[in-house]
C-alpha cells in the first residue's frame, strides 16, 4: 500500500482551510506582491535577528504570502529567499486570523493545528509563535515567527513583543516597497530626458576651454574620445555657410555680456546635415568683461516632431515639471503638476511664482530656487509647503537661458513611513539598550541605576523607578527629567513622594494589584499631603502620570513611572514600549535577587568548610578566601593547613572543576577525604594523594580537581642547624613559590604537575623535596589569583612574581592582603584560596604541650619509582 503524500495527510487540515482562504482574495495577493522586496533588504534581515534575540530562541522568520509562500528574511533553520506551498507552511495557519491575534504553540507535535505540517514532522519546529503582518486596510500579507525545534511556553510579554516587532517589519516592507516606486519613477525621468534630445555647453572664455555633456558629443557627431574641448571643434562640425555669421553671434554675446540665440546647421562626418537650434547667456566677471557662456542645444531637423516629441515627454513624465522664466513667471506647467498644485495650467502660465505661492515667499523654495539661478547649478533639496498643499516634496530646480526648471515629487507617503520607521528605530534601539544595560547585572541597584535616564526623553518628559527591598518596603532608586532645571527638583520630589502617598495613590495600587494605572496629573497632585511633596509636584507641572509594574516571578519586584507634560501627548506605542522597558527591568531585578541568594549560599557553604589555620611553634600560618565578584563564579577553592600525628605541619591548596553550590559541596568531600587520610595515616604529600585518587574511584566520585600538598620537616640536626625540608606533591595545580629570607622569589616546578585527581587513580605521582632556611616563606594559591580574560597563565604568574618581590619584606598577613588588593583588586573574576607559611627567623621555645617536633623518617623523593 501507498503512503499518503504530505498533501494528503494535510488535506482538510488548518494549514489547507487557510491557503483556500487566502487565495480567494485577488486584492490581498496583489498588495503582497507589491511589498515583496525585489532584493535583499538588511532592515529585515535586523528585524528577524532581533526578533530571535529578544524573545531567545533558535529560529526567526518573516513569511510573504501570495499564491505561495516567500521567506523574505530569517534565521536558524529559516530557508531566507526560497518558496513553498502555503499548505506546507505555519505561516499560513496564522495568517488566516484576525489581525492583532497570534498563533501560539507550546508543543507542536501535539497540536491539532500544524503536527501534520513538514516542519513539524521533520523535527524543525517544536515549538511557536506567529503573528499577522497586515496592512492598513487589515489585509493579511504574511507572518512574523519565532522557534524552537523543542517545545517551550510562550508568555504574554513575548507575544507582545513579537506583535511589536511585526509593526515594525511591516513599515519596513511598505518603505521598501515606496523607495523602489520612486526609484523608477526618477528613472523615467533620466529617460525621458535623454529622449528629448537636449544637450548643454559651457564655454571658458578666458581659458579657452569648452565643455559638452554626453548628448550634446554625440548630437555634433563626435566620440566622448575624440572631442577637443575647444571652439575649434565646434567650429569643425559648423556648415561653412553657416560658420562666419554663428561666429559673429557668439563674439557679439561676449563683448555685450548678453545672450546668444541661433540656429544653424552641421555637417557630420559622413555628410549629413542637421540643424541645431542652441541658446546661451554670458556670465561677467568682476571686470565687467564675460567669463563664460553656459547655454543648451537641441536637434531641430525634424523641429515639430522634435516640438512635440519634448512636450510629449514631459506630460507622459510621472512627476511634476513646470518651468519659469527669469522674472519667475511660469511658462509651462505638465499635467502631473497641475494635480500636485491643485491648480490648472489656464491659471498658472503667465503667473508669478511668488504671487501664485505666496507661501514659498522668504522659505526654503525661495532660498534655494534664487540660489540655483545665482550659481548656475542644479539643485536638489526636499521640502513642507503648508496648506493648502499641507504636503512634502522632492525637488530639483535646475537653471538655464531661459530662467529655471523643476521636477518635483510629492513624498508626504515616504516620508511618513519613514518616521513611522525612524519612530520604531529608535523604539527597538531603546529595548536594545535596557537590555544591554540590564544584562548580566546582579545588584538590584545597579540594574536600575540608569532606567531612567533610557525612557527619557525617548518616551516620556519624566520618570521614576522605584524598587520593592527584601522587606517589602518601596523606594525611588531613579529618576530623570528632559529639563535639566527640574532635574533637582525631581530628584527631591523622588525623596518625598513615596511618604507622602496615601494608600489609595497610584503607586501603591500598582503595587498591590501588579496592573498598570493611568491618573491625571492634578489628581495626583490632591492625593498628596499639603507640604514640600505637593509643591514640587506643582512646579513639575505633571499632565498625565501613568504607574507600570515591573514584575517578577509572581510578585512586583517595582515600579516605573512616567510622566507627560501639557506639550507632549501619551501615545499608545510609547506605553507598550514603556511595559516591556518594566518587564525587562523586572526579570532583571528578580534575577538579581535570585543570584544574590545563591551566591549567599555558596559562599556560606564554602566559608563553612574552610576553618582557620593551626599555630605550629617553629612557623607562622596565614590563610585568605575571597569568592568570585560573580555569583555563578562561586566554586570549589579550598586550602588547609593542620598537623599530622608525627608532628609535622601539612599545607594544601586546591580547585574542584566548576562553579557552582555543587562544585562547592564536591570541595568539602574532598577536604574531608584528604584531612582523613593525612591525619590517620601520617603519610607524605605523595602518598595523600594517591589515597585521596583511590578513594575518589571507590566512592564513584563524578569530580576533577587539582590539589598541590605540602608538608614541613624536620629533624634533630635539621632543626640544631635551623634548617627545614619541604616535601611537596602536585596533582595538575600550579607549583607553590618561595619567598626566601634574601628578599627573592624561587619557582619551584613547571606550572602543570602531574595529572588532575579524579582521572586515573592508577597513575604515577612523583614527590618533590627542597629544603629552606628560617625566614623563608611558602606561598600556595589557587588560579583565581593569577589568571585574566585578557592575558595568558604564564603573564599572570610573572605578576605574582614581581608583586611578591615588592612585598617579601611585609608581615605575612599584610603580605597576602596587599597581593588580593594589587592583582585582583578585591573582586575577583574567580575564586581565590591562599596558604602561605612563614618560617620563624630563629626557634622559639615550645610550651611544653607543643610535644616534640621530630618527624617520621624521610621517604624517597619518588617513592612510586
Amino acid at each position: 500500500m501507498d503512503r499518503p503524500t504530505h498533501r494528503e495527510v494535510a488535506a482538510g487540515t488548518p494549514a489547507d482551510r487557510a491557503a483556500a482562504q487566502l487565495r480567494e482574495d485577488p486584492a490581498r495577493v496583489a498588495t503582497a506582491r507589491d511589498v515583496l522586496p525585489v532584493d535583499a533588504r538588511p532592515g529585515l534581515d535586523r528585524l528577524a535577528q532581533l526578533a530571535a534575540r529578544l524573545l531567545g530562541t533558535s529560529g526567526s522568520q518573516v513569511s510573504l504570502l501570495t499564491d505561495v509562500q516567500h521567506v523574505a528574511a530569517g534565521t536558524g533553520a529559516a530557508a531566507v529567499g526560497t518558496s513553498g506551498p502555503l499548505e506546507e507552511s505555519l505561516c499560513t495557519v496564522t495568517a488566516a486570523l484576525a489581525p492583532g491575534q497570534a498563533l501560539v504553540v507550546a508543543d507542536a507535535a501535539s497540536d491539532h493545528r500544524v503536527r501534520d505540517l513538514p516542519p513539524v514532522r521533520a523535527g524543525i519546529v517544536g515549538s511557536y509563535l506567529g503573528t499577522v503582518l497586515s496592512d492598513d486596510a487589515g489585509r493579511p500579507l504574511g507572518a512574523l515567527c519565532v522557534f524552537d525545534a523543542e517545545p517551550r511556553p510562550w508568555a504574554p510579554s513575548e507575544i507582545a513583543t513579537l506583535q511589536q516587532l511585526a509593526g515594525s517589519v511591516m513599515t519596513e516592507l511598505q518603505l521598501s516597497a515606496l523607495l523602489h516606486r520612486y526609484e523608477d519613477d526618477r528613472v523615467r525621468w533620466e529617460l525621458a530626458t535623454e529622449a528629448g534630445g537636449v544637450g548643454t555647453w559651457d564655454w571658458d572664455h578666458q581659458t579657452g576651454e569648452l565643455t559638452w555633456d554626453e548628448q550634446l558629443i554625440a548630437m555634433f557627431g563626435y566620440e566622448p574620445g575624440n572631442f577637443g574641448r575647444t571652439i575649434d571643434a565646434f567650429n569643425a562640425r559648423l556648415h561653412p555657410d553657416d560658420a562666419a555669421w554663428v561666429g559673429e553671434a557668439l563674439q557679439a554675446a561676449v563683448d555685450t555680456g548678453g545672450e546668444y540665440d541661433a540656429t544653424y546647421r552641421i555637417v557630420w562626418p559622413g555628410g549629413e546635415t542637421r540643424w541645431i537650434h542652441a541658446r546661451g547667456r554670458s556670465l561677467v566677471g568682476p571686470d565687467g568683461a564675460t567669463a563664460r557662456i553656459l547655454g543648451t542645444a537641441y536637434d531641430v531637423t525634424g523641429e515639430r516632431e522634435a516640438a512635440t516629441l519634448v512636450t510629449r515627454v514631459l506630460e507622459a513624465m510621472p512627476a511634476g515639471f513646470y518651468s519659469l522664466d527669469r522674472d519667475w513667471r511660469f511658462t509651462y506647467v505638465n499635467a502631473v503638476a497641475e494635480r500636485l498644485l491643485q491648480s490648472s495650467r489656464d491659471e498658472l502660465l503667465g503667473r508669478v511664482l511668488w504671487e501664485a505661492f505666496p507661501d514659498a515667499v522668504n522659505s526654503i523654495f525661495e532660498d534655494r530656487y534664487r540660489e540655483a539661478v545665482r550659481t548656475g547649478q542644479p539643485i536638489a533639496f526636499d521640502a513642507y509647503y503648508p496648506a493648502p498643499l499641507d504636503g512634502w516634496y522632492e525637488l530639483r530646480a535646475w537653471p538655464s537661458p531661459d530662467g529655471l526648471s523643476v521636477y518635483f515629487l510629492e513624498v508626504t507617503e515616504r516620508r511618513r513611513v519613514q518616521e513611522q520607521a525612524d519612530h520604531a528605530a529608535r523604539r527597538l534601539a531603546l529595548l536594545a539598550d535596557v537590555s544591554a544595560e540590564l544584562a548580566g547585572a546582579l545588584d538590584a541597584s545597579t540594574a536600575t541605576a540608569h532606567l531612567a535616564q533610557l525612557v527619557v526623553p525617548e518616551l516620556a518628559d519624566y520618570c521614576i523607578v522605584t524598587v520593592v527591598d527584601g522587606d517589602g518596603r518601596a523606594r525611588d532608586v531613579g529618576c530623570w527629567h528632559r529639563d535639566p532645571e527640574l532635574r533637582p527638583v525631581l530628584e527631591r520630589y523622588a525623596a518625598l513622594r513615596l511618604d507622602a502617598m496615601p494608600s489609595d495613590s497610584p503607586a501603591a495600587v500598582a503595587l498591590r494589584t501588579g496592573e498598570a494605572t493611568r491618573r491625571d496629573g492634578a489628581e495626583v497632585r490632591q492625593l498628596l499631603a499639603p507640604g514640600e511633596a505637593r509643591e514640587l509636584h506643582a512646579r513639575l507641572g505633571s499632565r498625565e502620570a501613568v504607574v507600570i509594574p515591573m514584575r517578577g516571578r509572581n510578585r512586583t519586584v517595582g515600579l516605573l513611572t512616567i510622566y507627560y507634560d501639557d506639550g507632549r501627548p501619551a501615545l499608545e506605542e510609547d506605553l507598550a514600549t514603556a511595559q516591556e522597558v518594566a518587564d525587562h527591568a523586572g526579570l532583571a531585578l528578580d534575577n538579581a535577587r535570585l543570584y544574590s541568594a545563591q551566591r549567599q549560599l555558596a559562599e556560606g557553604l564554602q566559608r563553612s568548610l574552610l576553618t582557620e589555620p593551626p599555630e605550629p611553634d617553629h612557623a607562622e600560618i596565614a590563610v585568605r578566601y575571597l569568592p568570585a565578584a560573580e555569583a555563578a563564579r562561586v566554586g570549589g577553592d579550598w586550602y588547609d593547613a593542620f598537623l599530622q600525628p608525627g608532628g609535622t605541619t601539612m599545607l594544601v591548596i586546591g580547585d574542584v572543576v566548576g562553579h557552582d553550590t555543587e562544585a562547592a559541596a564536591a570541595m568539602g568531600q574532598l577536604r574531608g577525604l584528604l584531612r582523613g587520610i593525612a591525619t590517620y595515616s601520617d603519610a607524605g604529600p605523595v602518598e595523600v594523594l594517591r589515597g585521596l585518587d583511590t578513594s575518589m574511584t571507590t566512592l564513584q566520585m563524578q569530580t576533577l580537581a587539582t590539589a598541590a600538598v605540602a608538608r614541613f620537616e624536620q629533624t634533630p640536626d635539621e632543626l640544631e642547624r635551623g634548617l627545614t625540608r619541604m616535601r611537596w606533591a602536585n596533582a595538575g595545580h600550579l607549583p607553590p613559590l618561595v619567598i626566601n629570607r634574601d628578599g627573592s622569589v624561587a619557582e619551584l616546578a613547571e606550572w602543570n604537575g602531574d595529572l588532575l585527581l579524579g582521572v586515573d587513580a592508577t597513575t604515577r605521582r612523583r614527590e618533590s623535596v627542597i629544603t629552606l632556611d628560617r625566614g623563608s616563606t611558602v606561598l600556595l594559591y589557587t588560579d583565581g589569583l593569577v589568571e585574566r580574560r585578557d592575558s595568558d597563565l604564564d603573564e599572570g604568574i610573572h605578576r605574582l612574581r614581581e608583586t611578591l618581590l615588592e612585598l617579601a619584606d611585609r608581615p605575612l598577613q599584610a603580605l597576602l592582603d596587599e597581593l588580593l588588593e594589587r592583582l585582583v583588586d578585591g573582586r575577583p573574576e574567580d575564586d581565590v584560596a591562599l596558604v602561605a607559611v612563614r618560617l620563624h627567623p630563629q626557634d622559639r621555645p615550645r610550651p611544653p604541650e607543643a610535644g616534640p617536633t621530630r618527624v617520621p623518617p624521610t621517604v624517597p623523593a619518588d617513592p612510586a619509582g
